[in-house]
Formats: structure tokens, C-alpha cells, sequence
């Protein structure tokens, strides 16, 4: 881990509280739900309370008020070296484990869930407490991963905090839901979600700020995945679409080229996760006939981008498409 994955992230400073609260009372529920949309802090947070957490837990002394944790603190050390006996967190690992910065495997799966069992089995090592992670629950394996992890739930071992990390938790079984206690993580400002940019990406261009921040929606981490993409370009390229529209598909065949080959592959996939959001932030500005007219657009983006996904359509024609129906925004004389 990088010394910046235990940083309190920005925003959310009311769930941040209570989870404070909750800690200073002494008496912590074992399971908590951390829930809300991808990519605003949700897991950062879980890392930076689960630190706290067991530093307090091992010894008080020289902690700040708050969740900080200096870097040279026992805890800090042993849980970035992966040493620590008393934490874990489970993700989805690499399909290959020869290649780590590969593809991602689809769930975490029952195997990592029963490997907590011999943890499990003994008490807390260094102090009375443990934080179990999994990030995100949405992705444990059905059914056998959901029913381990529900068993633990349900009797929970000593000292054992679980924090569950999720961006759908209406579709989690209820029996987990119920174990619960829920705190709710909502979408950031565009000024926090500036700030976060600005940290992460202090080299990017004004333009390419802007355009990340338009594409994020309040989710700072979307709009990091999104980094390096020239998304600047992109958004102009919609914006244009939009105000213009596109009478001579001059510009749908241009931005059809230029997304199609294997290598524009990742800004190919940006396109069909921002064209139906920005078709949506254009409807939101009108009425009559244009808001009937770009509410159909919305609905046909999503149905597009979905199926491009699902049946690996192809590319070229999938962009020419989505732009076409960008077009469809701009007054009805310049489309």
C-alpha cells in the first residue's frame, strides 16, 4: 500500500462523525454497511477507521483526535507491510496471478471468505480487536460466499469488526442487510470533487480538470479511472455534437474512427459511460418537445451502452450511433 491508502478522503464529514461517535462510545456494533455510490470514498474510509480502529485499540497514546495515524505508528507499519494479524481485506483478485495489474476475476469468491476461518478461531493477537474489509460485498460469490459470510455475521467471532463496503446493497441478501448497522456515503460537490483531482492529478490541464469533474457526477474515484483518456477532447466532441448536431456525420465518423481501435479501447469504454450521463445532463435543462426528444435519446444511450458490453458489438458503429444520438439534442434545424 502507498503511504496515501489510510488518508481520511473529502466529503461525507456527517458519516465520517458518526462512525467517530460509534468508536468513542466503547461499544461498536460488529458489522457495518457502508453504503452509496462507486467511487466516493466508501473504501478509503473503511481503510482509514479500520487503521484507526485497531491503533487505538493496541494504545492511545500520541494518537490525534480524529482518525490520523502517523506513518511511523506500530500499526500503521505492520498493516502496509501486510503483516498485521489482526486485519484483512478481501477484493476481487487478478484472473492471472502472475500478472497482478491484470483483468480482475468477477467475485470474490468462498475460498478467500474461509480463509478468515483460522483467524477466526483464535482471539485478537495485539489487541482486543479485529477489522475484516471486504470491498466491495456486492462482488462475494453466490451463493456459497454470501452464506460463509452470513454465518460469521451471524455469530460474529470475538473482538471481530466486519466493515462491508457497498454500491448496491438492495441487491445483497436482506438476512445480511439486517446484521448491519448502515452508514450512508453520498456523492461530492464538484468542489470537493476538484480538490480530490487536484491532488491526485496535479499535472492536469484546466480543461482536463474541468472535463473530469463533469464526467464524475460527484464520484471522484469514477472520474480518476477516466485519467489520462484526453477526456477533454471527448466532452468537446459531445458538447459540440449537441449544440451543432451533425447534418453532414462528419463529426460521428471522425469520433467513430478515433474510438474504434484496440488501442482507444479504454476511452472507447469511457464514451459509452459518459454519453448517456451527459445526454441526462442535458435533459435536465429542458422542456416540451426537447425534453421529450432527449429523454428518448437517454433511455436509447443506456440500452446501447449496455448491449455494446453484453453482445461486444462493434465499436465503430456503436460510437456512430451514441453520437447520433447526441446529435439528436441540438435544435432541430442543425441536426
Amino acid at each position: 500500500m502507498t503511504d496515501t491508502a489510510f488518508t481520511l478522503p473529502l466529503g461525507n464529514e456527517a458519516a465520517h462523525r458518526r462512525f467517530r461517535a460509534a468508536l468513542d462510545s466503547g461499544a461498536m456494533h460488529h458489522a457495518w454497511l457502508f453504503t452509496g455510490p462507486q467511487g466516493i470514498g466508501k473504501a478509503s474510509f473503511a481503510r482509514a477507521a479500520a487503521l484507526r480502529l485497531l491503533a487505538e485499540s493496541a494504545d492511545r497514546a500520541d494518537l490525534a483526535p480524529g482518525f490520523a495515524v502517523g506513518e511511523a505508528h506500530p500499526t500503521r507499519r505492520l498493516i502496509e507491510a501486510g503483516t498485521h494479524p489482526d486485519y484483512r481485506a478481501l477484493v476481487r483478485l487478478p484472473k492471472d496471478a502472475d500478472k497482478p495489474d491484470g483483468e480482475l476475476a468477477r467475485s470474490i469468491t468462498i475460498a478467500q471468505v474461509r480463509t478468515l476461518q483460522p483467524m477466526f478461531a483464535t482471539k485478537p493477537a495485539m489487541s482486543p480487536a479485529r477489522v475484516v474489509i471486504i470491498d466491495a460485498v456486492d462482488d462475494l460469490e453466490r451463493p456459497g460466499a454470501s452464506n460463509a459470510l452470513l454465518k460469521n455475521l451471524e455469530e460474529p467471532p470475538t473482538g471481530t469488526i466486519f466493515v462491508l463496503v457497498s454500491h448496491a446493497p438492495g441487491r445483497l441478501l436482506p438476512t445480511i442487510r439486517s446484521r448491519c448497522r448502515q452508514l450512508r456515503f453520498d456523492r461530492l460537490s464538484d468542489d470537493a470533487v476538484r480538490a480530490v483531482l487536484r491532488t491526485a492529478l496535479p499535472d492536469a490541464a484546466p480543461d482536463e480538470l474541468d472535463a473530469l469533474v463533469r464526467a464524475a457526477d460527484g464520484a471522484p474515484g469514477r472520474a480518476l479511472g477516466y485519467a489520462g483518456l484526453d477526456m477533454g477532447a471527448l466532452d468537446a466532441a459531445m458538447t459540440s455534437l449537441a449544440r451543432d448536431g451533425d447534418p453532414t456525420t462528419t463529426t460521428r465518423s471522425q469520433l467513430a474512427r478515433t474510438l474504434a481501435p484496440k488501442a482507444a479501447q479504454a476511452r472507447y469504454e469511457a464514451f459509452l459511460d459518459l454519453a448517456p450521463s451527459f445526454i441526462a445532463e442535458r435533459a435536465a435543462g429542458q422542456s416540451g418537445e426537447a425534453l421529450r426528444v432527449a429523454l428518448d435519446a437517454y433511455d436509447a444511450a443506456r440500452t446501447l451502452a449496455i448491449s455494446a458490453r453484453a453482445l461486444s458489438l462493434d465499436a465503430q458503429a456503436t460510437v456512430f450511433e451514441m453520437a447520433g444520438l447526441i446529435a439528436r439534442l441540438a435544435p432541430p434545424r442543425l441536426q
